[in-house]
Formats: C-alpha cells, sequence, structure tokens
C-alpha cells in the first residue's frame, strides 16, 4: 500500500483508506472490517461523532486498542444533536468545537486525534473563531491537525487564505468531476491535501441497479451508457470500482481516498485497487471525454 504526506503535516496516509460510516453497528462485524483493513495496510480510519450517534466512532475505538500508533484517525465536528430532538444543528463556533472533542476523545479511546475536520461549513460562520479552536486544541494536544470536509467552493477559499489547514475532504468521482477546475487546482497550489470521498460514487457508476436511479446531473440512461463504456478500461485484472478508484487517485492533489465498506468482500474489491495499474495519461484523458466536467452551481 502506498503512503503519502497528507498537506504539509508529519501525517503519512494510506492511498486507501476506509471510510467508517458503512461498517455498521454490530460490533463483532465491525470490528473485523477494520482489522481487515489493517491488516491490508490501511492506516487511515475516517469517522464522525455524526455517525450512528457516536456508534461509529466506539466501534472505531475498540478496533485500534492496542495498535494506536499505527493508525491515523480522522473524525469530525460541527453537527450538534439537541438531547430530546432528532436530527442536529449545524453549530462551528469555538465552544462547541472545544467541547465536542472531549466526546471523540472518551469514545475513540484515545487522548488524541490525528486530523480533526469541520464537517460542513458556510459561509456565515464565524470562520475565524472556528479556526481558532482548532488552532488551541492543537496547542493544547489534543489534535495533531485539522481540515475541513466541504464541497463548498466559496468556503474552501476562505479556509485557504486564513488556516493551517492540512486537507480538504471532498467528494470526487468520475461521475462528481466537480472539483476538478477550481478546487483541486488551488489545493495543490498551496499545498494542502484532498481526501476523496464518494469515489466509487455509491455504486451509481459500478452497480447498474444504482445507476438506475440516476446521480448528481446524470440521468438514468446516460449512467448506463457510462457504465457500458468505461467497460473498455476494465483490463489487467481492473474492475469498475477499482478503475473509479483510481480515477480519483489520479490527480496529485490527492493524498487518500475513502471508499467505505460494509462487508470483508467489499473491503478487499475496493483495497484491490491499490494493487492494480494506475490509469495512463492517455485513459485519463479518455475517461474525462466520455464523462462530463459537472460544474458546483452553488456556494461561489
Amino acid at each position: 500500500m502506498r503512503m503519502n504526506r497528507l498537506g504539509s503535516s508529519e501525517l503519512f496516509v494510506s492511498e486507501i483508506g476506509l471510510g467508517c460510516l458503512s461498517i455498521g453497528t454490530e460490533e463483532s462485524k465491525a470490528v473485523s472490517i477494520i482489522h481487515e483493513a489493517l491488516h491490508r495496510g490501511v492506516n487511515l480510519l475516517d469517522t464522525s461523532d455524526l455517525y450512528d450517534e457516536g456508534r461509529n466512532e466506539e466501534l472505531v475505538g475498540k478496533a485500534i486498542q492496542g495498535r494506536r500508533e499505527d493508525v491515523v484517525i480522522a473524525t469530525k465536528v460541527g453537527n450538534r444533536r439537541i438531547p430530546g430532538k432528532e436530527g442536529w444543528i449545524w453549530d462551528p463556533s469555538k465552544a462547541y468545537i472545544k467541547s465536542s472533542v472531549k466526546g471523540s476523545l472518551a469514545r475513540l479511546g484515545t487522548d488524541y486525534i490525528d486530523l480533526y475536520q469541520l464537517h460542513g461549513g458556510t459561509i456565515d460562520d464565524p470562520i475565524d473563531e472556528t479556526i481558532e479552536a482548532f488552532e488551541e486544541l492543537k496547542q493544547e494536544g489534543l489534535i495533531r491537525y485539522y481540515g475541513i470536509s466541504s464541497i463548498r467552493p466559496n468556503v474552501i477559499r476562505e479556509y485557504v487564505k486564513r488556516s493551517s489547514m492540512v486537507s480538504v475532504m471532498n467528494q470526487y468521482s468520475i461521475v462528481d468531476r466537480r472539483a476538478e477546475e477550481e478546487v483541486l487546482p488551488l489545493l495543490e497550489q498551496h499545498g494542502i491535501s484532498v481526501i476523496a470521498r464518494g469515489p466509487v460514487a455509491s455504486g451509481a457508476l459500478t452497480d447498474s441497479r444504482k445507476a438506475a436511479k440516476g446521480y448528481l446531473d446524470y440521468d438514468p440512461e446516460e449512467l448506463l451508457r457510462l457504465h457500458s463504456e468505461m467497460q473498455r478500461f476494465v483490463q489487467d485484472g481492473r474492475s469498475l470500482s477499482q478503475l473509479a478508484i483510481r480515477y480519483s487517485l489520479s490527480h496529485p492533489a490527492v493524498a487518500a481516498a475513502v471508499p467505505g465498506a460494509s462487508s470483508r468482500e467489499q473491503l478487499l474489491e475496493n483495497l484491490a485497487a491499490a494493487d492494480v495499474q494506475p490509469l495512463t495519461d492517455n485513459e485519463l484523458l479518455e475517461i474525462r471525454r466520455l464523462s462530463r466536467l459537472n460544474r458546483y452551481n452553488l456556494h461561489r
């Protein structure tokens, strides 16, 4: 498994990590998936205090007992649940971030978080206050580095200008190329790494049944046609899902892709992308010709 430096940090992360949202809530199965991932060379585990109301962080914590130093834990903050009420509200305040980290540390069973990420963000947030919270947590030794998880170009630009973040988690795949023109070049220029989420687009590119539901600005017929056209790149043991992961990893700004896995079989299929041939320049050009350069219409 190739290891890549995350931005300007001292963290080196596996090029394929594990998005832990899909591991479920049953302990033995979830822990088994994480252990298999670690055994196969994964060291980047991405979770959030929001996932399963904190249960996901607890399961990650159980899985890494005795091997904390071998793991890069990335978790998120910013969505606050209100006791006794359904759902959550957005809260990027300094007070909430600094109080919330304590719960994440307890659930993860650790005394520090490698990468603490703002789980969203809007242009109307108190951005300087949010940054101040992360910087203080760094000084206190509770987190090593911080980043944001956002697909909003206007928010990303502000954090690039005003913070020392090392990463942006951004949705990026063959069928979601919105970041290619304005986000990825900006981050590459400033030495900030991308963690690509959704590299297989929830199966929209690889599963004809899911393609039938459409995805972003693709209608079902377009997705099915693209699914068929992508078959020409399935060679040398490379599956469609592995092709999709390799595409997300092909941009120099991307340090890691974090597909999810709800079973051992799905995990192994994803991780095999580390062993297949990277896409050639000609393949990349052809895939970009066949797919669509989507645009961000909001949050400019």
